[in-house]
């Protein structure tokens, strides 16, 4: 399953060796390059098919890459498959924006994702005989849960939602996510855990709070690019311990 033989994948063009064994995973491309000219040192771009941008660069002289998901479930499937399996990479840690469900979640809250439910079909692949709850790494969310206290950023944990739909036709869809106390919903989660546990690796899901679904309130969408540095700096100093 695993192996270089298949580099460059069908979607990254990136050459054996060109990731660090860490890899930050906005969904916005724009996000992407913004992290690699703003917090990386002699950062360099490894690939850009489909304009989906990845670096390999520094930060406090240890070697981190950013490259983006894109939007959906489908999408963060095959980018952190092809990273995991074929480039070697050994965590990925996503770090996105999520519309807030509990009201104890406001704007540019920042929650760490203990587990992931799902609207996807996604597990369906593995033929397991019950439900499959997709969690982050455990290492992995209690290295950045303590960076987090000694920077004295302030985090929730939790549960959160990853869901297909972005538009969804029934206006009471969260309400039943709300009652099981999930703190937000976003739309990769779920399946990077699941490739994470099938293929024996590291995940965590991190998100800035950008829409608060109970009140209206949304951040716009030149602030969801550059306005996440405390989420961003969090993910990069969990990478140096």
């Amino acid at each position: 399953m695993e192996g270089t033989d298949r580099i460059p994948t069908p979607h990254i063009s990136a050459k054996a060796g060109d990731f660090a064994d860490t890899v930050l995973m906005p969904g916005d491309p724009l996000r992407a390059k913004y992290i690699a000219d703003h917090f990386l040192d002699d950062a360099r771009l490894v690939t850009d098919v489909r304009n989906v941008y990845g670096y390999t660069g520094t930060y406090k002289g240890k070697k981190v890459s950013v490259m983006a998901s894109g939007m959906g479930i489908p999408s963060i499937g095959i980018y952190s498959y092809e990273l995991y399996a074929y480039y070697g990479v050994e965590r990925i840690v996503r770090i996105g924006s999520a519309g807030a469900i509990s009201e104890n979640c406001k704007i540019m809250d920042i929650v760490l994702a203990q587990g992931a439910c799902t609207t996807s079909s996604w597990a369906e692949m593995y033929k397991l005989n019950g439900t499959y709850a997709p969690i982050a790494t455990w290492d992995f969310l209690y290295k950045t849960y303590c960076t987090a206290l000694d920077l004295g950023t302030k985090v929730q944990v939790g549960n959160v939602l990853s869901a297909d739909a972005f538009y969804n036709d029934d206006p009471d869809a969260m309400a039943g996510w709300k009652k099981m106390g999930i703190l937000c919903t976003e739309m990769e989660a779920a399946a990077l855990y699941m490739n994470a546990a099938r293929l024996g690796k590291q995940a965590l899901a991190m998100f800035t709070i950008s829409d608060e679904l109970y009140s209206g309130r949304e951040l716009s969408s030149y602030d969801r690019q550059t306005a996440f540095t405390e989420m961003m700096v969090l993910a990069l100093e969990t990478n140096l311990r």
